[in-house]
């Protein structure tokens, strides 16, 4: 089987730094990476944060921020692959996209369709105020034109069957000629982390084209890695996605959270990518 391609999630978007261990600064983010990096992740998924303190817990969009933060991973990671975030609400681009065209990553997100962006506590409130993730065509187009700009691969964020389903056309439309897939599942008003699931997700998408996995929640997740590793997809995990490894116990920082999804790829009978392998198998530039 194919070779396994590891992706961290180092931070997320909202997680407060004052009450979990993500990283915020630029030498947090670079250790933090060194240590994925070390434990087997070719792939950086970079979220950016506010640097001001007391502030870490809300996403930057400054190209200043984002150059120091990723030429801090880069050195610190030597010929690591960038996979820059670049979620938003309302139909203003001009922060990602200019973050985008800083760095140039090798990699971006696309969130490839809309989901009401929803969570219930037990006692039947909203965890917060329900909201739209708004991501139109024409907003993905926008995006996909900066990423053609900067020769960037867009990975299509797919939270719902519905919107794995709608990459496809993107690709017939000629909206963009390369598709990477990222099945997001566990976010509660979107696609369960669920092993049945999974395997039928591979139903609807475009013949040999990449795919993984993003898994949001607790242990139960692993399982669901674990199937990942054995139908042949790249796997990603980090603090932005979970905080708990298998046994239940909770990580100490990514490289933790790596080292045991490499173990999955190793029990499907899958080898771990090298970055220069892994840019060949995603046809990134050398």
């Amino acid at each position: 089987m194919e070779k396994a391609v590891l992706t961290c999630a180092l931070t997320g978007v909202l997680t407060d730094p004052r009450m979990h261990p993500v990283p915020v600064t630029p030498a947090q983010m670079a250790s933090e990476a060194r240590d994925a990096f070390n434990a087997g992740a070719s792939i950086m998924h970079v979220h950016l944060r506010k640097q001001e303190d007391g502030m870490g817990h809300l996403p930057c969009w400054d190209p200043d921020v984002a150059e120091t933060v990723v030429h801090a991973i880069r050195a610190a990671c030597p010929g690591v692959i960038i996979n820059l975030s670049t979620g938003v609400l309302g139909a203003d681009i001009a922060g990602p996209a200019a973050c985008i065209r800083r760095v140039r990553p090798e990699i971006a997100a696309c969130n490839a369709g809309t989901l009401n962006y929803l969570k219930i506590k037990e006692d039947g409130t909203w965890a917060w105020p329900p909201m739209v993730f708004d991501n139109p065509v024409e907003k993905i187009q926008r995006f996909i034109d900066v990423m053609n700009e900067t020769g960037t691969h867009p990975e299509f964020e797919c939270f719902d069957v519905g919107i794995v389903r709608s990459v496809g056309m993107y690709l017939k439309s000629g909206m963009t000629k390369t598709i990477e897939y990222n099945f997001v599942m566990g976010v509660a008003s979107g696609m369960p982390a669920d092993n049945d699931l999974l395997p039928l997700l591979l139903r609807w998408i475009e013949p040999g084209k990449a795919w993984q996995t993003t898994l949001i929640g607790r242990a139960d997740i692993w399982p669901v890695h674990q199937k990942t590793a054995e139908l042949g997809g790249m796997l990603r995990t980090g603090l932005e996605d979970t905080f708990y490894l298998p046994d239940g116990s909770r990580a100490n920082g990514n490289g933790q959270l790596i080292e045991a999804l490499a173990r999955c790829a190793q029990q499907a009978g899958r080898s771990i990518a090298t970055p220069a392998e892994a840019r060949q198998m995603l046809g990134l530039a050398a």
